[in-house]
């Protein structure tokens, strides 16, 4: 809650920040978000526009693992996951490979908010699951498996330029 809508504010913005650190911080996530009209919502993507792709040398959220759910108001459908797995691919996240829809959502939750005992409950545990196991398989790692020959060679290139103008 709080968070501004992408360009109505600049990334020093506290919630800005805050959701900036906790990517930072974290090694894996969660991403879940309702499926509306036949997509992800907009509130969901806006929030995952805030993620920057880089700052400076550091990727916030590559080699980070990701786990993604959506929930429906109607019958199952799969794709605001498959529109999140898009986005975790395209921000250099390793994307589990189970995850969780949840049809008739709005009958899935008691009173208190819990979800209760269902396939669809087995099904997100079972996420749940699979994606401390990746997390921790991938700990450690995780630079390893994001290296790319591209950015090796453009820091290089970059290197030399600022030898080279140092010299000069």
């Amino acid at each position: 809650s709080g968070l501004p809508m992408p360009d109505d504010a600049d990334s020093s913005h506290p919630k800005v920040k805050e959701l900036i650190d906790l990517v930072l911080w974290s090694e894996g996530q969660v991403w879940c978000s309702p499926e509306r009209h036949g997509a992800m919502t907009g509130v969901f993507k806006s929030q995952i526009d805030w993620i920057p792709l880089s700052m400076g040398a550091i990727r916030p959220s590559q080699g980070k693992t990701l786990a993604v759910m959506q929930v429906c108001g109607g019958s199952q459908s799969f794709n605001a996951v498959n529109q999140m797995r898009v986005l975790g691919r395209w921000m250099r996240m390793f994307t589990i490979p189970n995850q969780s829809s949840v049809p008739k959502a709005y009958l899935e939750f008691d009173e208190a908010g819990r979800m209760k005992p269902s396939s669809y409950y087995d099904r997100v545990v079972d996420v749940m699951e699979e994606l401390v196991k990746f997390t921790l398989l991938l700990r450690g790692h995780g630079n390893y498996l994001v290296d790319r020959y591209s950015e090796r060679k453009e820091s290089a290139e970059e290197l030399a330029k600022r030898v080279n103008q140092r010299d000069i």
